[in-house]
This record gives structure tokens, sequence and C-alpha cells, in this order.
């Protein structure tokens, strides 16, 4: 008998759902039914399954209407948007003007009438509220927000590149080469890290808007893995790569991008491929007297010499230039005194690698002294010509080199190119210093740095972290994030560059920035617990 009872409870309960649903469907207006609405679209009214759903998904775009015939258009938007982005995203609709959905408008504090077009989208992101969406109602732009609701907008959302012709297929570009007869330039960009990019999107956008009904320029993101033959066919090696092109022929690249508007405008009055650089004379073809040794020949050189100084260098190295002359003054008077201390020699390391690994070099000048054969010491303080041979003259051990930053134990995480990515996505916020040991200004900003990263070394959601880019598996790194001088500060979101800071570089500077960031937190999770 029990068993019949429940039983005949179920059948009720399932009978009164049923009664329920097409009584709801029977109030909705008959356009509604003859609209192409995703069923991926989910139509939510209750609060309980709207709560349930913020649990559940990670990642949803909501629409809210003030009735379903205002919400027609953004409806059949939404259908497209929603099978593009099946498993990554949720398209959800909530209509305010029903009775019941009314009740949940309120609590979560919607009001769509109080728009122009009676609609209102917002985003939730792990089960909180994360922002009003803002950009293009389109649906690319749509699609691409909900793919990565933290990164920046699309080149072509901006309305200064109103007159860049954004071009977002293969198809699209062979069509428009063989359409227009006159010139083409296309830049070819990265957006979502591309520092270089970046800096030069204003040029190019003014260029576009002065240049209007001349030429044309284009822009083109071809990072993902469906452009690879466009890039293998213009030699897309890196970004930005602009291509110039003449009656839908590619003829060369466009390499200055430091070029500013009128730069674009005057070149294309007479279009030259790149001129070759000349190659750079190796400081060992120069006419000098510093002896040059190599991996074959150093070992004999320090037998054969009691007392050497050895310059450790790299060709691209700034300050290594810029110490070349004194070391040369300080090797030809040497050459020349009768009684003479010593003899300076020079190791390339970046050809002698062999070498540079036996002693560990990592920066450059670095200067070591032998004696009879054997290392002696590490010389980072003579630079000049007067210290180098004063110095000789009076061989003493320099003093004790301070810790390098990164051997300190302090908050700061110290990053490589090899764990940078990984490691900033595991951070909600960090802000990262671009910095190399022998720089003044970066020696100033690391005390204050530092005394930031212990500030909030107990909020798991923060990070301040360093790359050295002096180091030479660094270089390609620090050139990919945009970093042209030291110390560059960037802020990450999630591993993604959101903005270069350029605030102050003392400690308040650093812990305000990060402090604003985590009280917009708290009070996006406050709101929608209130809402909740």
């Amino acid at each position: 008998m029990i068993k019949l009872i429940v039983y005949l409870r179920q059948c009720v309960s399932r009978l009164w759902k049923k009664v329920k649903a097409i009584s709801k469907a029977a109030f909705l207006p008959a356009f509604v039914y003859s609209l192409k609405v995703s069923p991926l679209i989910e139509k939510v009214s209750d609060h309980k399954d709207f709560k349930k759903l913020l649990r559940t998904r990670n990642n949803i775009l909501v629409l809210y209407s003030k009735s379903a015939a205002a919400a027609e258009s953004s409806l059949r938007l939404l259908s497209s948007v929603a099978q593009e982005v099946k498993g990554r995203g949720t398209i959800s609709w909530i209509d305010c003007g029903d009775t019941e959905s009314r009740k949940l408008c309120k609590k979560m504090k919607v009001n769509p009438n109080s728009k122009e077009k009676g609609v209102e989208l917002l985003h939730y992101k792990d089960g909180a509220f994360h922002t009003e969406y803002n950009r293009a109602v389109t649906l690319k732009s749509m699609v691409a927000f909900l793919k990565d609701p933290e990164g920046a907008p699309l080149w072509e959302e901006d309305p200064e590149a109103k007159d860049v012709v954004h071009i977002d297929s293969e198809k699209i570009l062979y069509n428009r080469l063989n359409r227009v007869v006159g010139i083409l330039l296309t830049q070819f960009l990265f957006l979502s890290g591309c520092g270089v990019c970046k800096r030069m999107m204003p040029s190019y956008q003014q260029a576009a808007t002065e240049l209007k009904g001349k030429y044309v320029l284009a822009g083109m993101n071809v990072y993902s893995a469906e452009f690879e033959r466009i890039k293998e066919e213009y030699n897309v090696r890196g970004y930005p790569t602009i291509c110039y092109f003449e009656k839908g022929k590619f003829l060369f690249h466009f390499e200055n991008y430091g070029a500013t508007a009128a730069d674009i405008a005057e070149w294309l009055k007479n279009p030259q491929a790149p001129q070759p650089q000349a190659p750079e004379i190796p400081w060992s073809d120069e006419e000098n007297v510093v002896y040059h040794l190599t991996d074959d020949d150093f070992d004999k050189f320090i037998k054969d010499h009691s007392s050497v100084l050895v310059m450790f260098h790299a060709p691209w190295c700034g300050h290594c230039k810029k110490m070349k002359p004194e070391y040369e003054k300080a090797a030809e008077f040497l050459h020349v005194a009768s009684d003479s201390p010593g003899v300076l020699a020079a190791v390339d390391a970046t050809v002698n690698k062999a070498l540079a690994e036996r002693y560990h070099i990592s920066g450059f000048p670095t200067l070591k002294y032998f004696k009879d054969g054997e290392e002696k010491y590490t010389l980072p303080h003579l630079r000049t010509k007067k210290k180098i041979i004063d110095w000789l003259l009076n061989p003493e051990a320099p003093p004790p080199p301070e810790p390098a930053w990164e051997e300190k134990q302090t908050s700061v995480i110290h990053l490589a190119e090899e764990d940078f990515r990984e490691s900033l996505k595991k951070k909600k916020h960090t802000l990262v210093m671009f910095y190399a040991p022998w720089c003044p200004h970066c020696k100033n900003a690391i005390p204050h740095f530092t005394t930031a990263a212990e500030v909030f070394k107990e909020d798991r959601k923060i990070a301040y972290a360093a790359v050295d880019c002096a180091k030479e598996q660094n270089h390609d790194l620090c050139k990919q994030e945009g970093v042209d001088g030291y110390p560059t500060f960037n802020y990450y979101n999630y591993g993604k560059f959101v903005e270069k800071y350029s605030g102050e570089r003392g400690e308040s500077g650093f812990t305000t920035f990060m402090r604003t960031l985590r009280e917009r937190d708290h009070e996006r999770v406050g709101k929608k617990k209130d809402e909740l």
C-alpha cells in the first residue's frame, strides 16, 4: 500500500510539472515559437534555479529583457553565439516581463526597463557577477568575449580603428588582394601579448584614417593555427609583421615599428624593401691590443701569462660597448709600459660557450682575474681605464658581492622564460618587474617592490614577480613582453597581459595599485552576495 501511495505521488508530481510548463508556454507570444532560439540558451525564471546555474557554470552571459518581444533580436544573435561557445560558455535568458521572473530580476537588482532597447547583458564568472557586457554586440565580439572574458577587446572594436580594414579569414584576405588595384598594407597582429603591436596601433590607425581613399591599411590576427599557410606564404615569423602588396602581389615587408602616421604616409609615396643592415664587425677583428681568446687557445694563454684580466662580453651588450674604449685604453697603456703589471684579454661568451659555461658567466660584462694560470677574483667594479690600471698595480680581493636579488629570501617570485606563463596563470593579479641587475633605476625600485610583496604575501590571489632580462635565456621573453627599458612593470590577470604600470615606483605606489584591484574584487563578491 505504501509503495502504491509513493508511486501515485510521483505520477501526480510529474503531471503537475507538465501542466505548469504548458500553462507557461500558453502565455508566450506567438512570435517566440517562430524564433530560431537555440536549445543551448537556458531560460531561467526561478531564483533557486539561477543560483544553481551560477554554482555549476563558471562562464555565463545572461540576457535580461523587459519582455519577450524586446529580447527577440538579441535571442537570434545569442543563438549563434551559444553554438560557437558550446562547452566553453553558457548563455541564459531571464524575461523580467513575466510574473515569476520579475521577482528574480528584482532580487538581482536588474531593471532592463531603464535601458534604451529594453535588454541588459551581464556576465557572471566563477559564481559571481563579473562585468556588464559593453563591447560590440556582434557575433565575433561576443564569441571572443566568452572565450576570454578577461581579454582585451578586438582591435576592430576600437572606434579609432574604424578606417582599418579588419580581415577575419583567409578567403576574405585573398578576395581583398584580388579586388584592390592600388596598394594594400596589411598588419598581422597578435594583440593579446604583443607589446610592439600595441605601441604601433595608434600610428597605424591614424595613418589608415589620413590615407583613406588613397591606400588601404588592413589588420588581421593570424596567431591561431588555422592561419599557418598564410604565415608561411608571407614569412610571418613574429608580431607585428607588416606586408606590402601591389595589385594583389606581395612585394616586401615594412619594418619600421617605431613609425608615426607621417612616417607610414611618407614611406607609401615611394615603397622600398628594407635595406639589409651591414653586419657589425666583431671586436676581435678590429685593430686593438686586447688579446681576444677562444675556447681553443684560452688555457695556453692563461698559463703563458702570469697576470691576466679577462673581459667576458657579448656583441649585443650595451654596457660592454660602453666599457670597450676604456678597456682598450687600459690595454694600450699596459702594452707600452716598461714594467707592465699584467695584460688584458677578452672572450666573446656568445661564441665561446664552453668558456662561458666553465666560468659561470650569466651577465655582461664580467671581469675575471687570473694569476699564474688560476682564476682568482671576479671584479664587477672595474669599468674605467684608471680603475683597471690602479687595481692591477695592487691586486686585492674585491669586497664580497652582495647576494643577487633572486638569492635573497623575499616574497617576490623570480621567473624565467620556461615557467613564466604557467606561474602567472595561477594568480589573479600579478605585477611583474622586468629588470637588469646593473640598472640604477632598478636598484632603486627593488627594495620598494620587495616590501610591497611582503605586504600581500598572505593573499593567494596576488603575486609580485621579477624577470632578470640580463640573462640570455630571458632575452626573447623580455622582447615579447614589450620591454624596451629598465625597469618595466607589467600587470597580468591570470597570465593575460592587461596594462603597463606607470605609477610611482615606491612602496606606496606598488601597494596602492594592488590594493585597488583587490578592493574591486571584494566589492563584486559583496554585491553578488547581497543579490543572492
